[in-house]
């Protein structure tokens, strides 16, 4: 199995594991392929993107990505730790699932990490996803208990902006 960064000859295949990503967390609804080869191409791709995407290829055919960007911490300005890498999403195809794939990314991700000075890698996962939950805690991965998430959608962020 080949890991790094998305290459050129990739892209059409990494917009078909952005569809099975979609259906994933959209079960039942389709999305045109026009529609995110666009956005890969103009945003997750584009010239202002800090998003890396890296990708696990065996015999020509991506079996799964993570997608990451680094960034630097505001509370922790010690050298060691003022540089983070943020895992945005794992995905890996789900008949490629428990045959290495996601270890093989992850250890990628970490090397890239540790080359890029960086003091933690931090990552969200659905409190559903079980078997997530378990392959990230098998990796040493440990529960930031005191952080939870939050999100505005569109019709709350157009609310507090009119505020």
């Amino acid at each position: 199995m080949e890991v790094g960064l998305l290459a050129l000859a990739q892209h059409e295949q990494m917009v078909d594991l952005l569809l099975d990503l979609y259906e994933h967390y959209n079960p039942g609804h389709a999305l045109g392929r026009g529609v995110v080869r666009s956005h890969l191409l103009g945003n997750l791709c584009g010239p202002h993107s800090q998003l890396r995407l890296v990708t696990a290829e065996l015999d020509g055919k991506l079996l799964g990505f993570a997608a990451i960007y680094l960034a630097y911490s505001l509370v922790e300005p010690e050298p060691a730790h003022q540089r983070q890498c943020v895992l945005k999403e794992l995905f890996v195809l789900p008949h490629h699932r428990s045959q290495g794939v996601g270890l093989a990314l992850m250890q990628w991700v970490a090397r890239y990490a540790l080359e890029n000075g960086c003091g933690r890698i931090d990552w969200s996962v659905k409190s559903s996803n079980a078997r997530g939950i378990a392959f990230y805690e098998s990796l040493g991965g440990r529960l930031v208990s005191d952080r939870l998430s939050y999100r505005l959608v569109r019709e709350d962020i157009g609310a507090l902006a009119a505020w």
